[in-house]
């Protein structure tokens, strides 16, 4: 019987067009991370699946993280293959909605697909999307046709099942048509502890006239897993557009988001949150770019780190001479728990019109000394109020997931996250994997 070491082609020594883009994206990380953390992600030599074999795992059986007392539209993503057995509560879609593989998207929805694909990715000169584009074969395809309106939020969970270490490029594309609603939660878990993975997924979303959308995305992998997430959102005039970007246990992450406004009084909130220890580091990238009159767009980034973790914050306010009446809001704040933990961060204001209502800032500093004395004062131990006081400072990036049962659930997950209890997901435990 094969196994995995069979079947995965290696990436570094058999796939010679490969060696350039890794010169390549080292030239452009180095900028950000020491030379030992990147030759700890990207010196692995990696498996690919380029013989696009299926995964012998059934996700339904083996995984079992939905989230308590929501109801959804649950999917799988196995590494970088859309798992096509779906279960009874998907069958309930309204009438038009397409939710399949990228791969069957291409070949049945040709006419919907084409005008789509590829336009936002096609502009970025990032060489991880260059190696997405040249390893890409599937993910998945959502569409929501005009005037529809989901009731229930789509669940997509990446699983990661492998016996060699694996990269895995998946390339998506969302489209939420006019006045229509939905939102995405894309949930990342890893099923073995044992090898290194490496994702490198690029989502392209288009938000259509008046159309609302929430994307919700949940790292909680393991100290193994590395990630490279591109997320680019184009959103058409009068559009409603949440990123919520959340990053509780991984290895290496790097979130690269940027939102285009490319029509009228468009509203763009763009979230993240990271709670990272040991020598995790958690990067983000982001943009978002007003370039029509009466735009509003809101941004808050947050990080608490602890043990020799490093985060990284780059963000960008761009306002083009035509977007007149703009409100745009950048905010960066950062608590580190210990002295070895490091945190870079450079918000920017880029502006090119004088109607403009636009401000930027971070900050960086421990836990209110004062505060936890006074908390003390009313016998609350030393270690309780320190999670009061994290868990008051993440509240407001948590209170941006508006969907009631999944802010709950994720509330509980970070709280359990910053106690450092064994607080990952119930599919992830080795007692529901196997």
């Amino acid at each position: 019987m094969a196994t995995y070491s069979d079947i995965y082609l290696s990436v570094k020594d058999r796939i010679q067009p490969l060696q350039g883009v890794y010169q390549s994206a080292e030239e452009d990380y180095q900028r950000l991370l020491q030379p030992a953390e990147w030759n700890d992600v990207l010196a692995v030599d990696y498996g690919l699946n380029i013989q696009r074999l299926n995964i012998q795992v059934n996700p339904y059986q083996v995984f079992h993280c939905d989230v308590p007392g929501i109801q959804s539209y649950l999917y799988f993503v196995i590494n970088d293959i859309f798992y096509h057995e779906q279960s009874a509560r998907n069958q309930s879609l309204p009438h038009g909605v397409i939710i399949c593989s990228m791969r069957e998207a291409t070949e049945r929805h040709a006419d919907l697909v084409r005008p789509y694909l590829g336009k936002l990715m096609a502009a970025q000169t990032d060489s991880f999307v260059a190696l997405n584009a040249m390893f890409a074969q599937d993910g998945f395809f959502i569409y929501v046709p005009d005037d529809v309106q989901l009731e229930y939020p789509i669940q997509m969970i990446n699983v990661l099942r492998s016996d060699v270490d694996l990269m895995a490029n998946a390339h998506n594309l969302v489209v939420v048509g006019k006045n229509a609603k939905a939102s995405l939660l894309v949930c990342d878990h890893t099923m073995d502890g044992k090898v290194r993975f490496c994702e490198n997924r690029v989502t392209e979303v288009f938000v259509e006239e008046g159309a609302q959308y929430e994307h919700y995305k949940l790292e909680d992998t393991s100290e193994l897993t590395n990630n490279l997430t591109s997320l680019f959102v184009s959103q058409a005039a009068s559009s409603d557009a949440l990123v919520n970007i959340i990053t509780l246990r991984n290895g290496q992450t790097r979130n690269k988001i940027i939102i285009t406004q490319e029509g009228d009084r468009a509203v763009s909130t763009l979230c993240g949150m990271a709670v990272a220890s040991g020598k995790q580091v958690v990067d983000n990238f982001t943009r978002i770019e007003h370039r029509h009159i009466g735009g509003k767009s809101e941004e808050l980034v947050k990080y608490v780190l602890d043990g020799q973790a490093k985060g990284n914050f780059t963000g960008e306010l761009k306002v083009l001479p035509n977007a007149q009446q703009t409100e745009a809001y950048q905010t960066n704040r950062n608590i580190l728990l210990s002295a070895d933990a490091k945190v870079r961060t450079r918000p920017q204001l880029e502006i090119y019109a004088d109607n403009v209502k636009c401000s930027h800032g971070a900050t960086t500093g421990q836990i209110d000394e004062t505060a936890l004395f006074y908390m003390q004062q009313r016998c609350i131990s030393l270690e309780e109020a320190r999670l009061l006081l994290m868990n008051a400072f993440l509240a407001d990036v948590v209170g941006n997931i508006r969907v009631p049962s999944l802010q709950e659930r994720i509330a509980t997950l970070v709280d359990k996250r910053l106690r450092k209890a064994d607080d990952a997901c119930a599919g992830c435990r080795e007692s529901h994997c196997k």
